[in-house]
């Protein structure tokens, strides 16, 4: 009864208090919000219609492509800058603490969007382990009804002119000097020739049409099979093959030599927007590699103690020939190495809930990469998939399986994005953005987690787990030391060599991938930092109170955020007593 007459009461105050000061408050607030909410509401359906984005965010398969002309770009740009200016214009004060986290989450974005534009990022499309034509895949797509396969045929319909648009962005580039080095290029146009000589019904595309569902009659899917095939064979292969030839004849060989970041166009200030970008930090490249250097030869230092343990009594350099050269540490078969995969990933299963109180109920396959991309990418993860790298099995050691399980799938990439994902309390921007930093940084933290799981349990396996986290702090060193220290690639592939397990394919391939990416290897040892130094924080300040189903939970309780914002939800988790969501963000 008290409770209700204090609703009332409250109740009727609130109606009369615009003349108070509280009440005058409460109003700017409730209008604050209102105002941003319609900013952020608009722009991210448009940004969605513009990107087309195929993370989940879809219920349907896209029937086109994005637009990527020059025009394009440049609309979206200004677009950008007024909401920039839109942004610009709310008090951050008078927004309630709610939408104050949805701020500090949601303007970098747009700042990012913005310097991305810019620096006309679009004019470099491609890296050594990605590309836009192999972001045509089928692999997160739905297709469960007949409209999803006339979607994709017309998708399809579409790639000559997304590849005529992305072609005069390479060439506008290369004429200003961005473009990437020739050395991190050559037969980076490999795949396109497989899929322009292929049969129609092998290539990728037509995947989808091996299976088709029962709830589609026979005579349609066969109709839709040959219309799929007849896009494929004159539409889509010819496009594929003019990509090909200009991509091996034009482009590559007269791509810059340099490999730095610095050496770009206004450079400098672009390595430090992309510090920015993958960080969320406004560290600095001398910063950064300074931090390397420290955190590298510490974890050095570990492994060293662990070799010394196990009672091998070579240097360090014997060690790392020995475990790179032994048959036992490797997969015999490719079934048998996602069979590994597989089993580790069912035994973490088991042990989720003691880390964790929250599930996500997206689950994920296992799959190979696709061949076209093994030779120069990495294994993947994110909602409902997770693609391991099997080609050439003897540079895919299995001490490096249980890391790599834990930080593509659960409770890493396919876990973390799933649950942002399923969140419906979060706006969309939150749910299915990707922000690197936190991202990695979380897969990283999962990773070292599998200790407390008792999933490492030989010396083998512990060194495994360390190799994977000296892998990235040693990106701290390299990455910067490529872009801003006037390292050459040959010193990069040495460093990384000299104090990491990692074999040298891989080694070879992370070295180009950290070339033509710039700032984004940094993001995953300077997020797990993050995240481990606000564990540490917890523990220190709750004691007996500190729970990690609690701390684990209140860090993915977010979304993809900023790491400022992390540390700041963190404190007040801590404030809290060790218990989320806390008052402050209701």
């Amino acid at each position: 009864m008290r409770a209700t007459k204090r609703w009332q009461f409250g109740l009727a105050a609130g109606l009369l208090a615009v003349t108070a000061v509280g009440g005058v408050r409460a109003a700017a607030a409730q209008s604050a919000d209102a105002r941003f909410k319609v900013i952020y509401s608009h722009e991210w359906n448009w940004r969605v219609k513009q990107m087309l984005a195929s993370d989940g965010h879809h219920s349907t398969v896209p029937d086109h492509l994005p637009r990527v002309d020059a025009a394009t770009q440049a609309m979206r740009l200004a677009y950008w800058q007024r909401v920039m200016t839109e942004l610009d214009t709310i008090s951050y004060d008078q927004l309630s603490p709610k939408q104050q986290i949805n701020y500090d989450v949601y303007k970098p974005q747009i700042q990012v969007l913005i310097s991305n534009e810019r620096f006309r990022d679009y004019e470099m499309p491609l890296k050594a382990g990605s590309n836009f034509w192999s972001r045509l895949t089928t692999h997160r797509h739905p297709f469960h009804k007949e409209q999803d396969y006339t979607n994709w045929i017309a998708q399809m319909r579409d790639i000559p002119r997304y590849f005529r648009e992305e072609i005069a962005n390479m060439r506008a580039g290369q004429e200003r000097g961005f473009d990437q080095p020739k050395v991190t290029m050559i037969g980076r146009d490999a795949s396109l020739e497989v899929t322009a000589t292929a049969k129609p019904d092998k290539t990728g595309l037509y995947r989808p049409f091996r299976t088709m569902p029962s709830t589609i009659p026979e005579a349609q899917q066969a109709k839709l099979r040959a219309e799929a095939i007849r896009i494929i064979r004159t539409l889509v292969q010819p496009a594929f093959a003019h990509l090909y030839r200009y991509l091996h004849y034009v482009y590559i060989p007269h791509c810059r030599t340099s490999i730095a970041a610095y050496d770009l166009p206004d450079g400098k200030a672009y390595y430090r927007a992309k510090i920015f970008e993958y960080t969320t930090t406004h560290m600095t490249p001398q910063q950064i590699h300074a931090l390397g250097l420290a955190q590298t030869a510490k974890l050095h230092r570990q492994m060293l103690e662990i070799i010394r343990q196990m009672g091998f009594q070579g240097s360090f350099a014997e060690f790392q020939q020995y475990l790179r050269s032994d048959p036992k540490f490797y997969p015999k078969t490719q079934l048998g190495y996602l069979k590994d995969a597989a089993w580790i990933a069912k035994e973490v299963d088991g042990k989720l809930p003691q880390f964790f109180g929250r599930l996500p109920r997206m689950r994920f396959t296992i799959k190979p990469v696709p061949k076209s991309l093994a030779p120069f990418t990495t294994s993947s993860g994110g909602p409902g998939l997770f693609l391991i790298n099997t080609y050439d099995l003897s540079q895919r050691p299995l001490y490096n399986l249980i890391p790599l399980t834990l930080h593509e799938s659960a409770p890493g990439h396919a876990f973390q994005m799933a649950l942002a994902m399923e969140d419906k309390s979060l706006p969309d921007f939150r749910r299915y953005t990707y922000i690197s930093a936190y991202g990695e940084g979380w897969a990283v933290y999962c990773e070292w987690l599998g200790q407390q799981m008792g999933l490492y349990r030989t010396p083998i396996e512990r060194l495994g787990m360390l190799g994977w986290q000296i892998w990235r702090s040693a990106r701290l060193v390299v990455d910067t030391g490529i872009h801003s220290e006037g390292w050459t690639r040959a010193q990069a592939i040495r460093y990384l060599r000299d104090y990491t397990l990692l074999p040298d394919h891989q080694i070879d391939t992370e070295v180009d991938r950290y070339i033509t990416w710039p700032g984004q290897a940094l993001s995953y040892y300077i997020g797990t930092m993050a995240i481990r130094a606000d564990r540490a924080r917890a523990e220190k300040v709750l004691g007996a109170k500190f729970n990690i189903r609690a701390f684990d939970d209140a860090v993915l309780a977010l979304g993809s955020v900023p790491l400022p914002v992390l540390n700041q939800h963190m404190d007040g988790f801590i404030k809290h007593g060790g218990i989320g969501p806390y008052p402050d963000e209701e």
